[in-house]
C-alpha cells in the first residue's frame, strides 16, 4: 500500500517485510525533519526513496495514524515495510547519530535578541539526539557533543580567546579545530555545560569541575567536565568516556608476540607488582582491563580500587575511591587487604604510603597491579625510590615494569607508499638500505576527515626485573643505568617497537618522533648533525 498524505484510511493490502535495516539506507530527509522522538515513540523509520515513494520500515503497521504523519511532514508518498523493532531502533539510532552536526547553522541562527532568554531556557536533555525543540544554544551543545562522539573524540575544548571561541576536539591524542563561536555566546555555552554537570552556573571565578551521564541514541556517555576561569572568560574542558565502549583483549592491543607471551606469565604469578606506565591517555587502564579479564574470577579473589571506575568487569568487585569520603587508594589497600584478596588492581601509586602498601601487599602473596606516571618503563623503578621505599623492598616485590604509548595508525582507506627521506632515516637510527622500502601515508579522504590516521595502537616497552636489573635497583643506579640493563637482556624500547609499527606500513615517520624519544639515538643523531655542519 502507498499511503498519500492525508489519504483517507483503507485495508492494508501485504505489505513486504525486512529482517535487516541498513543505516546507509536510511532516507536524510527522513532524519532531517522527523523528530528522533517522534521515529523512537512509533519505532518508524523512512528509506531511501523509490519512484518519488518513501518506504517506512515499522514493528506493526495497525496504526495507519503513524504513516498518514510521516508522509504529511515529508510531503510526499511513503510505502509501509514490516521489520524487527529492535533491528529499526538499532539503525535508527545509528543513522540519527551520523546526521550533520550543523553546529555553524545553529550559530547563524543565534541573533543578539535571543541571548536575554538564552539563559532561562536551559534544560536537562534526555537524548543528545533529541534536540528538535531545544534552545539554541542547548541545540549547539548537543551537536557539539554528537559531532564528538562521531569523530571519535576523547575530549571537547571550549577555548575563549580575545575575538572568539575556539571549540576543537582531541582525535587520536591530537587537537584540531571544529568550529568558531562568538564571545557573546560564551556565558550562555559554558552555562549550559555547567547545568549538564551540575555546576554552579553563578560561580565564574574558581574552577569547578563536575560530570554526567548522556545519551546519543542508544549509547551513553560519561562526561568529565572542567571549568577555569582565564583572561578571556571561563575555559571549559569536556572528557568523553564511551560507557557502551567494548573492552580490549591483551592480544588486541598491539603487543608483539615475545612480549605478550612474557606478559601473559606476569600476570598468572601469585604475588609481586606489574606496574603499566605512561602520560595521561596512553592507555595504561585499557591494558589493566585487558590483563583482568584474562585471570580466572572464577578460582581467583580479584578486587579493584579506581578512580573513577571506567568499565565494569564480569565477577570482580570494583571500588570507587573518594578523597572527599576520605577513601583513598592507601585506606583502600587496607581494607581490600582484609577482603582475602588474590590480586588486588590499585589505580595509580600516587605517594608513599600507597606504595609502601602497595609493596607490602606483593611480599605478603598478593598480585598487584598498578599504574605511574614516568616516561619509561626504568623510570617508574627509580619513581618508587624517590617515593621513598626502600631498594631492597622495591627490587623484591616489582615483577616487571610495562612503558606504553599511542601512536596514530595510518588510515587504511586512503594509504598510500611513500619513499622516506635520508635524513628521516638517518635521524630514527634506521639502516641506510631501508632507503627504497616503501612506507605508508595517509592523503585524507572522509573516513579519517581528510587527517590521514584513522585509531591508534599500542607500542610497549616491557622491563622484566631480573637478576641483572635487581643488583641495579638495590644499588640506587639511575633510570639509564637500568634501562641498559634491561636491554641487554633483550627488552625492546618504545622507539624501536613504534619503527617495527613504520616499517610495516602501520604509521608515519612524523607520528614516530612526535610519540618516542630514544636520548641515545637523539644523541647520535646530534652528533651526526653537528658533523655536517661542521663540514
Amino acid at each position: 500500500m502507498i499511503r498519500q498524505p492525508g489519504a483517507a484510511d483503507t485495508p492494508p493490502p501485504p505489505v513486504p517485510t525486512l529482517n535487516a535495516v541498513d543505516p546507509a539506507a536510511v532516507d536524510p530527509e527522513f532524519v532531517r525533519r522527523i523528530p528522533i522522538a517522534f521515529a523512537r515513540r512509533f519505532c518508524v523509520l523512512g528509506l531511501a526513496a523509490s519512484d518519488g515513494v518513501i518506504p517506512v520500515v515499522a514493528p506493526d503497521l495497525t496504526d495507519v495514524a503513524v504513516l498518514d504523519a510521516v508522509a504529511a511532514q515529508l510531503g510526499r508518498a511513503v510505502e509501509p515495510v514490516l521489520a524487527p523493532r529492535d533491528t529499526i531502533l538499532a539503525a535508527l539510532h545509528q543513522a540519527y547519530s551520523q546526521q550533520s552536526g550543523g553546529a555553524e547553522l545553529i550559530i547563524d541562527q543565534i541573533d543578539a535578541r535571543e541571548e536575554d532568554t538564552l539563559l532561562r531556557s536551559l534544560q536537562h536533555d534526555r537524548d543528545l539526539l533529541d534536540h528538535a525543540a531545544a534552545a539554541p544554544v542547548v541545540r549547539l551543545v548537543n551537536l557539539m557533543l554528537l559531532e564528538a562522539v562521531k569523530r571519535r573524540a576523547s575530549d571537547v575544548h571550549v577555548q575563549p580567546l580575545e575575538d572568539r571561541v575556539q571549540v576543537r576536539l582531541r582525535v587520536d591524542g591530537v587537537l584540531y579545530d571544529y568550529v568558531h563561536i562568538p564571545t557573546a555566546l560564551l556565558d550562555e555555552v559554558v552555562s549550559r555545560v555547567k547545568v549538564l554537570g551540575r555546576m554552579d552556573i553563578a560561580e565564574k571565578r574558581l574552577p569547578q569541575d563536575g560530570r554526567t551521564t548522556v545519551c546519543i541514541g542508544d549509547r551513553v556517555i560519561d562526561l568529565r567536565i572542567s571549568s577555569l576561569p582565564t583572561s578571556f572568560g571561563e575555559r571549559v574542558v569536556l572528557r568523553l568516556l564511551d560507557k557502551s565502549a567494548r573492552l580490549y583483549k591483551l592480544p588486541e592491543l598491539g603487543m608483539n608476540l615475545r612480549d605478550l607471551d612474557r606478559f601473559r606469565q606476569l600476570i598468572r604469578r601469585t604475588h609481586g607488582i606489574l606496574l603499566v606506565t605512561g602520560p595521561t591517555g596512553s592507555g595504561k587502564s585499557t591494558t589493566l582491563y585487558a590483563a583482568l579479564q584474562e585471570i580466572d574470577s572464577r578460582e581467583l579473589n580479584v578486587l579493584t580500587l579506581e578512580d573513577p571506575i571506567e568499565y565494569q568487569l564480569s565477577g570482580i568487585s570494583q571500588t570507587q575511591v573518594s578523597n572527599k569520603k576520605g577513601l583513598t587508594f592507601a585506606t583502600g589497600l587496607r581494607t581490600v587487604l582484609r577482603q582475602d584478596p588474590d590480586v588486588i588492581m590499585v589505580g595509580e601509586i600516587r605517594d608513599e604510603e600507597t606504595a609502601r602498601m602497595a609493596v607490602q601487599s606483593a611480599l605478603t602473596g598478593h598480585l598487584v597491579f598498578s599504574t605511574l606516571h614516568t616516561n619509561d618503563a626504568a623510570g617508574a623503578v627509580t619513581r618508587l625510590l624517590d617515593l621513598g621505599v626502600e631498594p631492597y623492598l622495591v627490587a623484591s616485590s616489582v615483577l616487571a615494569v610495562l612503558a606504553q604509548r599511542l601512536i596514530r595508525c595510518v588510515c587504511p582507506d586512503c594509504a598510500h607508499p611513500v619513499e622516506i627521506a635520508r635524513t628521516d632515516i638517518a635521524r630514527l637510527g634506521l639502516p641506510s638500505e631501508v632507503g627504497n622500502t616503501a612506507f605508508c601515508r595517509g592523503s585524507g579522504c572522509p573516513r579519517c576527515t581528510q587527517t590521514g590516521y584513522y585509531e591508534r595502537t599500542g607500542i610497549f616497552e616491557l622491563l622484566v626485573v631480573d637478576e641483572r636489573v635487581r643488583r641495579q635497583i638495590i644499588q640506587r643506579a639511575e633510570a639509564t643505568a637500568i634501562r641498559r640493563a634491561a636491554m641487554d637482556a633483550g627488552m625492546r624500547t618504545l622507539r624501536q617497537d613504534a619503527l617495527e609499527r613504520l616499517q610495516s606500513g602501520r604509521t608515519t615517520v612524523e607520528e614516530v618522533l612526535r610519540v618516542t624519544h630514544d636520548e641515545e639515538m637523539d644523541k647520535e643523531a646530534e652528533a651526526r648533525t653537528a658533523r655536517a655542519a661542521s663540514e
